[in-house]
């Protein structure tokens, strides 16, 4: 998710929101899937670093829950497997189906059957492939550049890339504009990074008019227009070019033992930066997880870099989303020193590289991630 504001504290991931006066009980209820009979756990996540708050236990019987607990407001909330994977989702409804499959945890593989968990869906699809041919056609550019290709071949792919842009940021105003769900609009004003920051508040404060009861968003805005003398960053990755080495890294691992991504030469290494806090990370893990153990054994690892700064959190992250590979984290939030070095405005990101520590690819979501593995680790 990209930042909202630059302290960085907006990447989505806590949010506490209210779409409606539907206060009070609510159920989820569905199955899941391909698991074991085993613990599962309803967790609120709230808009702030506190952990995920566990709100109610059950347990999977033959593929089979049924939860419920009492909410004050519409938020965002996920289920979480004892020993699988956890899936994010809205209470817009009094009572909520669901159907996952332990399989395959990917976002797009998971239905919610109510109106802002299909639109949220449907925001994640849409932005994951307009993003992925953003950084194509600008390392197009950049290799027609380096090519010294002719300058009617440049204005076409410089062409492209404006339309690319326009289309992104329409798509995203559009959605602000039109969701009925205060949490897709949180959702969505987090990848405003690419529209003018008077447009950005123009559209945020149209949003405090059109649910003046939402306090999470109220607070989010007014955060946001006093954030408006800060310098902005450009685009996460922007500087990271395909065939190019990619910088090194070296910070302390979860026993704060030095690690440094060198040390990983030899091996096709993902790059994922991340943090426990950030909504969208958590959202992907499953993706991520489901990639690894899908190519561990093709000289694949993972290398997590976290921009966390409570080790705590961190390290319990790690553990309730199944993220059994290296983990570094210099636990300085947006001051880690892994920022500057892979120009990062927003998580989740990635760079996969080459036994040789040169960049194949990045910005690599759903879908995305698997279908590069398997092109790259035949």
């Amino acid at each position: 998710m990209k930042k909202l504001f630059l302290t960085g504290s907006v990447i989505l991931f806590m949010l506490s929101c209210n779409t409606k006066t539907n206060i009070g009980k609510f159920t989820i209820s569905g199955e899941v899937k391909n698991v074991p009979d085993q613990k599962i756990f309803l967790e609120e996540l709230h808009f702030s670093q506190q952990p995920p708050q566990v709100i109610d236990t059950g347990e999977v019987v033959n593929g089979k829950v049924n939860l419920k607990s009492i909410a004050s407001e519409e938020g965002l909330y996920r289920l979480r497997l004892e020993k699988g994977s956890g899936y994010i989702f809205i209470n817009d409804q009094d009572a909520i189906t669901f159907s996952l499959d332990g399989n395959d945890a990917g976002f797009k593989t998971q239905t919610f059957n109510s109106p802002a968990n299909g639109s949220l869906k449907k925001f994640i699809s849409v932005i994951d492939s307009l993003q992925a041919q953003l950084f194509a056609a600008s390392n197009g550019i950049k290799a027609l550049t380096e090519a010294h290709a002719s300058d009617s071949a440049l204005q076409a792919s410089e062409n492209g890339l404006s339309q690319l842009k326009n289309s992104y940021n329409n798509f995203v105003e559009k959605y602000i504009d039109t969701t009925a769900s205060p949490v897709i609009a949180l959702f969505a004003l987090g990848y405003t990074q690419q529209i003018p920051q008077d447009s950005v508040s123009l559209i945020a404060n149209r949003l405090t008019k059109k649910f003046p009861n939402h306090h999470a968003l109220n607070d989010l805005v007014a955060q946001y227009n006093a954030s408006l003398t800060q310098p902005q960053r450009s685009d996460s990755g922007s500087k990271l070019t395909a065939g190019l080495e990619a910088p090194d890294l070296t910070m302390p691992d979860v026993n704060g033992k030095p690690l440094s991504l060198k040390s990983l030469r030899g091996k096709y290494v993902l790059v994922d930066f991340w943090a426990s806090w950030c909504g969208p990370c958590r959202e992907e893990n499953p993706n991520v997880v489901a990639a690894y153990q899908k190519f561990k054994d093709k000289n694949f690892t993972i290398l997590g870099v976290s921009l966390d700064k409570n080790k705590a959190a961190w390290l319990k992250a790690i553990k309730d989303d199944n993220l059994t590979w290296n983990h570094m984290s210099d636990l300085k939030f947006w001051n880690s020193a892994a920022v500057p070095l892979y120009n990062i405005d927003g998580i989740p990101f990635n760079v996969l590289l080459d036994p040789q520590g040169r960049i194949i690819a990045a910005a690599l979501r759903g879908d995305d991630l698997q279908k590069k593995l398997q092109e790259v680790l035949k």
